[in-house]
C-alpha cells in the first residue's frame, strides 16, 4: 500500500485518510468508472469528501484513496501506516485490501465503498473511517 500525507479532520486519525494506494490485478481490460467520491466519517477523530481513483495497467490495477481534508498535529513518516480497505461486493460480502497483500479478484467485480471501511492504525491507535453514503457515480467494475 502507498501513502503520502496529503491535508482532514482532527488528530492522528486525519493523516492516515491521506493518500492510500492498493494494487491487485483483475481479469478485466479496464475499470469503470475510473474514480467515485464519498464523504467519509472517522469518528471523533473527523471526517470528509475523499476520491476513489482506480487505474489499471494490463491486468494489474490501483486503487488510491485521496483527501485535501486531511490534516495531522505530527509528521507521519510515507509508508508507515497500516491500513486496512473493506469494499462491499455486489454480489454480497466483501473484499478487503491491507497493505500489500491482496485479495484475488473475479472479471466482473463491483465493488462499492458505502457499507465497508477503512481501518488505519497510527502510532498503535486505531482508526476507522466509514463512508456516510454509496460512492458516486457508482460501484467500481473490474
Amino acid at each position: 500500500m502507498r501513502g503520502t500525507r496529503t491535508a482532514m479532520g482532527a488528530a492522528l486519525a486525519a493523516g492516515a485518510l491521506a493518500v492510500t494506494g492498493l494494487a491487485f490485478a483483475p481479469s478485466a481490460a479496464a475499470v469503470t468508472p475510473q474514480s467515485a467520491a464519498i464523504n467519509a466519517n472517522c469518528g471523533v477523530f473527523g471526517g470528509g469528501a475523499a476520491t476513489l481513483t482506480a487505474t489499471q495497467s494490463g491486468t494489474s490495477a490501483t486503487l488510491t484513496l485521496s483527501s485535501t481534508a486531511i490534516k495531522t498535529p505530527v509528521a507521519v513518516a510515507q509508508d508507515s501506516i497500516v491500513t486496512t480497505l473493506t469494499m462491499v461486493k455486489a454480489s454480497g460480502g466483501t473484499t478487503v485490501f491491507s497493505g500489500t497483500k491482496n485479495p484475488a479478484m473475479a472479471a466482473g467485480d463491483k465493488l462499492e465503498a458505502y457499507g465497508g471501511s477503512l481501518k488505519m492504525v497510527i502510532f498503535g491507535v486505531s482508526v476507522t473511517c466509514t463512508a456516510t453514503a454509496k460512492q458516486s457515480p457508482g460501484p467500481f467494475v473490474f
